[in-house]
């Protein structure tokens, strides 16, 4: 193995680290986070942007090109465009992005694109307020709609909407998703629920594979590539105008290519979804280890990436919530 190549114990190689910045969300997702949930980490125990940066220099050391900031809801924490701007300048850090539910994104698009954030993932399940605010237990589709047109206006590209399909709430609005999707150029991608926690595992599984085959054969779509570091697997229009992803950890599962890990508002690097197994750097980093230290101990974690999840074995495996893991 090369020295500049992060790479696990079954050769997969990790090029995708997701930060969260947060653990805090101005929404409460049904499937995310439980009703009543305030098991929050406390600020002082969150990494500092310098923390982040240090971390991200040493993954962007060892090969791993792709970052994606996350929370909680990324936008609540202060000052994000200061840590934009101090990660796009990290050596071999070539591209930013971030995730967001967009209900902040009208005020802070502009500066979050001029700082270095070019790709956008917007969390958006349905296009019906009563639903949005059943699923989010908030009345934000006009705010969310509001910085999607603001987020196209600045340029950001692409811009994909994460729809989570989930049984009796929202799976009879796949086709008026991907009618909007084409309307405005955003790239839609339809997620599986994973059993995280009861809130994951209440959340109302539906395959996708038969919805994969009826939008192909509706839409006339083709196999495509879509730019991103994800586990999506996407079906374009001939003409490019269209294209809809599908992330389907349960149906068909993408962990022989799996190459992302996550790092937590803590500073735990969580190693897969579906497993427990993790390793915290925020003990380290504020004892002051080397950078060559630092690089040794993100190593070290990588080797404990396990093969697969087992969702489908053991459903019910994973108690903490995706709210703590980072999206």
């Amino acid at each position: 193995m090369q020295p500049d190549v992060l790479q696990d114990r079954f050769g997969r190689r990790i090029d995708y680290l997701r930060i969260s910045v947060t653990d805090r969300c101005d929404m409460r997702c049904s499937y995310c986070m439980p009703q009543g949930f305030s098991d929050y980490e406390e600020p002082q125990d969150w990494l500092t942007y310098a923390e982040i940066e240090r971390v991200v220099a040493a993954f962007a050391r060892l090969g791993t090109s792709r970052f994606r900031i996350t929370g909680g809801e990324p936008l609540l924490r202060r000052n994000l465009s200061s840590l934009v701007g101090r990660l796009a300048t990290v050596p071999g850090a070539q591209d930013i992005s971030l995730s967001t539910n967009a209900t902040q994104l009208a005020k802070q698009a502009a500066v979050l694109k001029s700082a270095g954030i070019s790709r956008l993932n917007v969390s958006l399940d349905s296009l019906c307020a009563e639903r949005v605010f059943d699923i989010t237990r908030r009345d934000a589709l006009a705010q969310v709609l509001d910085g999607l047109i603001e987020a196209k206006r600045c340029g950001f590209a692409p811009i994909k909407i994460n729809m989570v399909v989930m049984a009796g709430v929202n799976e009879d609005e796949i086709d008026d998703m991907a009618e909007f999707c084409a309307q405005h150029g955003f790239v839609l991608r339809l997620i599986e629920t994973m059993p995280m926690g009861e809130t994951g595992r209440s959340a109302g599984f539906v395959d996708l594979q038969p919805i994969r085959q009826r939008l192909q054969d509706r839409f006339g779509l083709v196999d495509g590539i879509i730019s991103g570091g994800g586990p999506a697997r996407y079906l374009v229009s001939p003409d490019g105008s269209f294209s809809v992803g599908f992330i389907t950890p349960l149906s068909q599962h993408f962990c022989e290519t799996c190459n992302r890990v996550r790092l937590s508002v803590d500073g735990t690097l969580y190693l897969c979804l579906g497993q427990e197994h993790q390793f915290p750097l925020r003990p380290l980093l504020r004892v002051g280890i080397s950078d060559a230290e630092l690089d040794a101990a993100i190593r070290s974690a990588i080797e404990l990436k396990p093969q697969r999840h087992e969702f489908r074995e053991q459903p019910g495996k994973i108690i903490r919530v995706m709210s703590k893991t980072g999206g």
